[in-house]
């Protein structure tokens, strides 16, 4: 693992518990920045192998799976050399920095041979499966349309914690845009088709933000509200809206998915946690009843760690059994394709159609 420091952050959080959380899969090496931290998170996590070099861990012998969790910049460098080791890949999301950079990455991929994967696990989460096969068992009849509000608090409010200060430049990929509407894209993807095309509004009403904390003032140029209109592959009508700030974590989520003979309405228990994150309450309404629906027990258990886990497991089986794990590359890059037609759309006030190629749906 690739970022997993001792001194807490996604990967020691999120990534080394949905490690010890699943089967068949166990946490061999580490690699960090610098010796002295690498020693201590070798320490702290138990494995046999710490690095102060990633590219010692990249090619160890001992590692299958080269999981990426660092900042955006460095994921394409860190990847190209997995792959050209021949080591099954996952990534943190964003993949990269942008849809040429994804292309290139899922080609790599794709030559390689190997199992790849990207942690948008909210394509994973138990109650997105369950109400995507809600919808896809036509409980609300055909799909007319979908509307989603998807909070990104902490980003795009007047204030940045300290340790986001770096994302306040877009050129990062770390930001509102990028992390929070396209999570929620991967999210939908259980759910609904692919946007097929978008207008959109994407703007930044805080070109200027406080450090919290220190009372440091930062330029920031990241976009801090989103909102995007548009049509999904088959006809159905999306309106999805990202709204930025910071109140110490976000508002709940709230999605209506509108159908011919009724509607499933689903919002996030958690204050305070993404839709990826978080369990959901779900009602579905038809013309004879309202009813509140309880997740079945088989598709399992929701939480932020529990829905990392299922990536894990998922690319444990994708390994065993020779397919291809998902989400994959493939679909990354169609999700980076649909952010930069969200940013063209707004750049130009023209409505833009995602740009489609060799991807697998």
């Amino acid at each position: 693992m690739v970022g997993a420091s001792p001194d807490g952050g996604w990967a020691a959080g999120a990534h080394v518990p949905a490690v010890a959380a699943t089967a068949g899969v166990r946490l061999t090496a580490v690699a960090t920045s610098r010796p002295e931290s690498a020693r201590r998170a070798g320490e702290a996590f138990g494995v046999a192998h710490a690095f102060s070099d990633w590219r010692e861990l990249v090619g160890h012998p001992e590692v299958d799976l080269v999981v990426v969790s660092v900042r955006v910049a460095r994921h394409a460098e860190v990847l190209r050399a997995a792959l050209a080791h021949g080591k099954h890949v996952l990534s943190e999301w964003p993949l990269a920095l942008d849809a040429a950079e994804a292309a290139e990455l899922a080609g790599l991929a794709e030559r390689a041979g190997v199992v790849h994967a990207v942690n948008l696990q909210g394509y994973h989460s138990p109650w997105a499966r369950f109400a995507g096969d809600l919808v896809a068992d036509g409980r609300i009849g055909r799909l007319d349309a979908v509307h989603v509000i998807a909070p990104g608090d902490p980003f795009g409010g007047p204030v940045v914690y300290p340790d986001l200060a770096w994302s306040t430049d877009p050129a990062a990929g770390n930001h509102l845009l990028s992390i929070m509407l396209g999570h929620t894209l991967g999210t939908l993807d259980r759910l609904v088709p692919p946007l097929a095309e978008v207008s959109a509004v994407v703007v930044n009403r805080h070109p200027e933000v406080e450090v919290v904390g220190t009372g440091e003032r930062i330029a920031n140029t990241a976009p801090d509200q989103v909102a995007v209109l548009g049509r999904l592959r088959g006809g159905a009508v999306a309106s999805i809206g990202v709204p930025g700030g910071f109140l110490g974590g976000p508002d709940r989520f709230w999605a209506k998915f509108v159908g011919t003979t009724g509607t499933l309405t689903v919002t996030g228990v958690d204050q305070g946690a993404y839709a990826h994150w978080t369990a959901w309450e779900a009602v579905l309404r038809t013309r004879e009843a309202e009813t509140a629906l309880t997740l079945p027990e088989h598709y399992g258990a929701p939480g932020r760690v529990e829905h990392i886990a299922a990536v894990y497991a998922e690319v444990a089986g994708a390994i065993a059994e020779g397919r291809a794990a998902e989400p994959g590359f493939h679909t990354a890059l169609r999700h980076h394709r649909t952010l930069e037609a969200v940013r063209r759309a707004s750049d130009t006030g023209n409505r833009q159609v995602v740009a489609d190629g060799p991807v697998r749906d």
